[in-house]
């Protein structure tokens, strides 16, 4: 386990049909997306994460957490912290949820800036929501405002 500060991170963009993947070094503060993981009704195959986590040896989980924009929860929000909960129960590795709100529209807007089409179920914006996730989790553990 690294220590905080240098810690290599794992995040996910959570959805019921695929879940976005970035990983992230903590001491350089930048993220790159990995594929997303299909899903069946929010259910990866764990073997397809237990993959990741072979590859990466992640120090640390972030989950994007859907809020409302009144701060309340969601169901969604729900199944993302479930999501979290199992992925700490599998693989032992702290997880951290954070407010994700905006990131999917911000991934299409910086998608549609790259050439994106629009078909977002055929070419998927996720890896981007969860390198925007993490993003804001380094922002806000140097306690700079959130994106």
């Amino acid at each position: 386990m690294a220590d905080a500060g240098a810690r290599l991170i794992l995040a996910f963009d959570f959805g019921t049909r695929r879940i976005g993947v970035a990983v992230g070094n903590e001491l350089l503060g930048s993220a790159r997306e990995l594929p997303p993981l299909p899903a069946r009704d929010g259910i990866p195959d764990w073997a397809e994460v237990a993959r990741l986590v072979d590859e990466w040896r992640p120090d640390l989980f972030v989950v994007g957490l859907p809020l409302n924009i009144d701060d309340s929860e969601s169901v969604m929000s729900t199944r993302a912290r479930k999501f979290g909960k199992r992925l700490y129960g599998r693989f032992g590795v702290p997880c951290e949820m954070v407010d994700e709100r905006g990131s999917t529209r911000e991934a299409k807007a910086i998608a549609r800036e790259g050439g994106h089409r629009g078909n977002y179920r055929q070419e998927s914006v996720d890896g981007i929501a969860a390198v925007l996730i993490l993003e804001g989790w380094f922002a806000r553990a140097e306690g700079l405002p959130p994106r």
